[in-house]
């Protein structure tokens, strides 16, 4: 697996190493020992998936506070995606940057995002699911967000936005 860094401080762009032969390749795509040599959170609690029905489709931008502060490892299987990560660990030299990278099917890769940094997505495409690998449990009481719009980060979606929550709607504006 090759590990690239992002612009947000221990986040990567995750690329699988692929062993072709006639029948078409084998990845691994995780590996708790490639993760632990670069300091990252090897734990795996859970493995979710997102449907997004609608092309322009907000999700985020989530997080979960302490004591269960979650890391991700996100991936779109189907269709693609215009995926965020923005900072917000106070004290990290990236605080309150976002950064974005496209995640599709076809390009296979994913992204690693650290505990404290808050995640979010658009759908680029009808009916796209993504994949998280989650390294603690969902506990709905830590769950954060901060609104996908909020002038404090000046964040780019590429489209309209066409279906959100009502939760991602009202979040209030960041206060640093």
């Amino acid at each position: 697996m090759t590990f690239e860094p992002l612009p947000i401080e221990n986040a990567w762009r995750l690329k699988a190493d692929q062993h072709e032969d006639d029948r078409g390749f084998f990845s691994r795509l995780w590996c708790a020992s490639e993760f632990c040599e670069r300091g990252l959170s090897s734990r795996l609690e859970q493995c979710s998936l997102s449907y997004n029905r609608r092309t322009g489709t907000i999700r985020g931008m989530h997080y979960q506070a302490p004591p269960r502060e979650e890391a991700k490892v996100v991936r779109c299987i189907r269709g693609a995606i215009y995926d965020v990560l923005l900072d917000l660990r106070r004290g990290s030299p990236t605080f309150l940057q976002w950064c974005a990278q496209e995640l599709t099917a076809a390009n296979r890769l994913a992204l690693y995002v650290p505990e404290g940094v808050a995640h979010g997505f658009q759908s680029l495409s009808d009916e796209t699911e993504v994949m998280y690998l989650i390294s603690e449990q969902y506990d709905p009481s830590l769950a954060r967000g901060v609104r996908w719009d909020d002038p404090a980060f000046g964040i780019h979606w590429p489209l309209p936005a066409t279906v959100l929550s009502a939760r991602d709607r009202a979040y209030p504006d960041f206060r640093p």
